[in-house]
C-alpha cells in the first residue's frame, strides 16, 4: 500500500498509463441499493473510476462520472467479481476507487490491475490476483497484425480495442471495439492467444509487490464479528421503534447490522467495542442459567433487598436474607446503588421473578462459597 491511512491502496504504472487505486472496507450498511428491471437488490462490490482532464494533459470540467467512466467502471467490475469471496467468507462492503493520473494506453485495464493489488493490501482474500491487458489490430486486406497493450494512438488509427481480462488460468472479462465489419476466428485465437501471454506476464510483475490478500485488515479497517440469534429475538434485539439497537450502538460505539434470518454483524475498529456490543446482544437473546455466577451493579435498594442489573438488560433481586452471611437490619448497610457485586442465579419464583443471592458467592473473589460439609450454598 502506498497510503498509510487507507484500507488498501495500490499504485499501478505501465507506460505512459497510470492508476492511483484505493480500497475501502465497509458494513453491511454500506451497501448499493439499485433498483434493477428484475427488481431492487443490494450490491456488496462499487467500483469507481475517474478520469480527469489532466490525465491527457487537458484541462477541463470535473463534474458527474459520464457514460465512458460509468462503463470503464463497470468492465473492471466484471473482471474482479467472479474472484471475490462470498459474503459469509469475508462479511464486508467492498469500495474501489481508481483515480487515473495518466493516460497513454488502456486506464481500464490499468484500473483491474491496480483494484485487484489495492483489494489484496487491505486484506481481501482474492481466489486469484487478476489483470488486464488491451490488443489492437492492422489489417489490410489479408493481412493483419495483432498489437499487445496498444498506445492511444495505436487505438486512434488502428481498427481493434480488444480488453481482456482475467486470471492466470482464465478469462474474467471481454470487451471489443471495431472499426471494421468483423473479425475472423483466426485474428480472435492470435488476439486472445497474446493477451495470455501478456496478462501472465503483468500477473508476475504483480506478484513482485502482493500475491494474495494480507493475513491481517489494516490498522484502519473495521472489524466484523459475526453471531446468529434466533429469529423470534430478532424484535427484543431492535426494541420498539430501534429503541434498543439504537441504545447499544451510541453505548459501544460499533455499527451493528440484523438479517432477516437472524445474522448479526458486529463492527468496529476496536476490539473492546465489537466484544462489548456482542455481550449486550448475548444477554439480550440469551437466558440466564440457574446456578451461574455472575457479576452485576446494584440499581435500586429497598427495605427487603436490593435489585441488581447481572446479564444485560436483566435485572433480579437479591432478598434482604441473602445479601450477606450474617443477619442484616438494613440493605443499605451492606450494598449501595451504583455498587459492582457478585450474585448466584439461585432460580425463579412462581411469577418467574429471578431470585439472586449475594451470601453464596466470595464478594472479593467472585468465586461460589462452600458450605462446612462442603456442598455448595444455596
Amino acid at each position: 500500500g502506498i497510503l498509510p491511512r487507507t484500507h488498501g491502496s495500490a499504485l499501478f504504472t505501465r507506460g505512459e498509463t497510470q492508476a492511483i487505486v484505493v480500497a475501502t472496507l465497509g458494513t453491511g450498511e454500506d451497501e448499493q441499493y439499485v433498483d434493477s428491471l428484475t427488481g431492487m437488490y443490494k450490491e456488496r462490490f462499487l467500483l469507481h473510476y475517474n478520469f480527469p482532464p489532466y490525465s491527457v494533459g487537458e484541462t477541463g470540467r470535473m463534474g458527474s462520472p459520464g457514460r465512458r467512466e460509468i462503463g470503464h467502471g463497470k468492465l473492471a467490475w466484471r473482471a474482479i467479481r467472479p474472484m471475490l469471496p462470498t459474503a459469509e467468507q469475508f462479511p464486508y462492503t467492498l469500495r474501489v476507487v481508481s483515480e487515473i493520473t495518466e493516460s497513454n494506453g488502456s486506464s481500464s485495464m490499468a484500473t483491474v490491475c491496480g483494484t485487484s493489488l489495492a483489494l489484496m493490501d487491505a486484506g481481501v482474500p482474492l481466489a486469484k490476483p487478476v489483470a488486464g491487458i488491451a490488443m489492437g489490430l492492422i489489417l489490410e486486406g489479408e493481412r493483419f497484425a495483432v498489437l499487445s497493450d496498444i498506445l492511444g494512438d495505436e487505438d486512434h488509427l488502428g481498427d481493434m480495442d480488444f480488453k481482456v481480462a482475467g486470471t492466470v488460468d482464465g478469462i474474467t472479462s471481454l470487451q471489443m471495439d471495431i472499426k471494421i465489419a468483423g473479425i475472423t476466428e483466426e485474428i480472435m485465437k492470435v488476439a486472445l492467444g497474446q493477451a495470455q501471454g501478456g496478462r501472465k506476464h503483468i500477473l508476475a510483475e504483480m506478484a513482485n509487490a502482493i500475491t494474495e490478500g494480507r493475513s491481517e485488515l489494516g490498522e484502519f479497517a473495521p472489524r466484523i464479528e459475526v453471531m446468529n440469534i434466533p429469529v423470534d429475538k430478532i424484535r427484543e434485539v431492535i426494541g420498539s421503534g430501534g429503541k434498543v439497537i439504537r441504545e447499544i450502538v451510541e453505548k459501544t460505539g460499533a455499527k451493528i447490522n440484523i438479517e432477516d434470518d437472524g445474522t448479526v454483524k458486529i463492527a468496529s475498529a476496536s476490539g473492546k467495542e465489537i466484544e462489548a456490543a456482542r455481550k449486550w446482544i448475548h444477554s439480550i437473546v440469551a437466558e440466564p442459567e440457574v446456578g451461574t455466577i455472575y457479576e452485576g451493579t446494584v440499581v435500586k435498594t429497598a427495605d427487603f433487598g436490593a435489585f441488581v442489573n447481572f446479564f444485560g438488560a436483566r435485572d433480579g433481586l437479591v432478598h434482604i436474607s441473602q445479601l450477606a452471611s450474617d443477619r442484616v437490619a438494613k440493605t443499605q448497610d451492606v450494598v449501595k446503588e451504583g455498587q459492582k457485586v457478585w450474585v448466584k442465579l439461585m432460580g425463579f419464583d412462581e411469577r418467574g421473578k429471578v431470585r439472586l443471592s449475594m451470601k453464596a458467592v466470595d464478594q472479593a473473589t467472585g468465586q461460589e462459597v462452600k458450605k462446612a460439609d462442603g456442598e455448595a450454598a444455596e
